[in-house]
């Protein structure tokens, strides 16, 4: 089965590309690498670089046998969401179209989408099911709903099977694929760079938020667990399956203890600073995956966050820059 992967230079896709090539799929990844890294994409991906937004670009890579789509090309800060929503909305709304628009005409029936927590915004209730309210409180997360609710009407408009996959917090890494944003934004790899370069200025945001240490508490999930789940659920949409489902670890950790389990992982102490709380930030945010567990037949192989911070500092011993671009 032959699958096109978008935006499968960047984190999340490389190490799901990796998973299907495993699992005997052929895998073509599209990315304009304007935050993915050419070396992310393994030499047995045929590579197409190029834009989503651009539909004489995809018309021939779409027509070339391809039987599903996995789609994670998106901007994803979340600060520069709110500053630049437009930019946001033209790429990752106006792309996701653009796709779907080319996939009908090609008769492509099967789209797994990279979704987001964000979706949910402020929760009401924790842990945050399938079912609890769904209300963005950034740009970034309002691209996200508003291409759930495309997909929604798609399935009633010329029957597309589409599974939206609703990530917490991706962490950790594959031997071969880690984290590499630049600028980099997530505690992880921020903790992880701290460990390699002391004197780097990690800020704690806020220490008396109501959890048990005063300090946010976060649902950290394994980017290969991630990954097995994405090819389950390409095996349900062959069977017809559609929705909305959560991917997160079950439980949380705060971000001491993160910092903490990153100490003990790499030997060292962490540096850190006690910063002002940033705006918008909930103090606990945890998902219930068990939907996906029923639906899919999933289960979390690494949900220790010490396990996820060991494969991401043996990455990020491998490769201390990053990708070498």
């Amino acid at each position: 089965m032959k699958i096109l992967v978008t935006g499968g230079a960047g984190y999340i896709g490389s190490v799901v590309s990796e998973s299907l090539l495993d699992k005997g799929y052929q895998v073509i990844v599209i990315d304009n690498l304007s935050t993915g890294h050419r070396q992310a994409v393994d030499t047995r991906i045929t590579f197409h670089q190029g834009d989503i937004t651009d539909r004489e670009f995809l018309r021939p890579i779409l027509r070339s046998g391809v039987e599903a789509v996995c789609h994670f090309a998106a901007y994803s800060q979340v600060g520069e969401s709110m500053v630049e929503p437009l930019k946001y909305y033209r790429n990752n709304v106006g792309g996701a179209i653009s796709l779907l628009e080319e996939m009908r005409d090609a008769g492509i029936r099967h789209f797994l989408f990279s979704s987001s927590a964000a979706v949910y915004g402020e929760p009401e209730e924790v842990p945050i099911t399938e079912e609890s309210r769904l209300n963005p409180v950034n740009a970034y997360g309002n691209t996200k709903w508003t291409i759930e609710k495309i997909l929604e009407d798609c399935r009633e408009g010329w029957a597309l099977n589409s599974l939206a996959l609703r990530y917490f917090n991706a962490a950790g890494a594959s031997a071969l694929h880690g984290e590499d944003h630049r600028p980099e934004t997530h505690l992880i790899p921020l903790i992880l760079d701290a460990a390699l370069s002391p004197g780097r200025d990690l800020v704690v945001y806020g220490d008396d938020y109501p959890t048990p240490d005063g300090t946010c508490v976060r649902d950290y999930i394994h980017v290969k667990d991630l990954a097995t789940a994405h090819v389950l659920g390409l095996e349900k949409l062959r069977d017809g399956y559609a929705g909305s489902l959560n991917l997160g670890n079950g439980r949380g950790f705060s971000v001491m203890e993160v910092i903490q389990s990153a100490g003990e992982v790499t030997g060292q102490d962490i540096p850190h600073r006690i910063g002002k709380r940033r705006a918008g930030d909930p103090a606990v945010l945890v998902a219930s995956s068990r939907k996906a567990e029923a639906e899919l037949g999933w289960k979390r192989i690494f949900p220790d966050v010490g396990k996820i911070i060991e494969d991401a500092w043996n990455w990020r011993k491998k490769f201390p820059r990053g990708y070498p671009d």
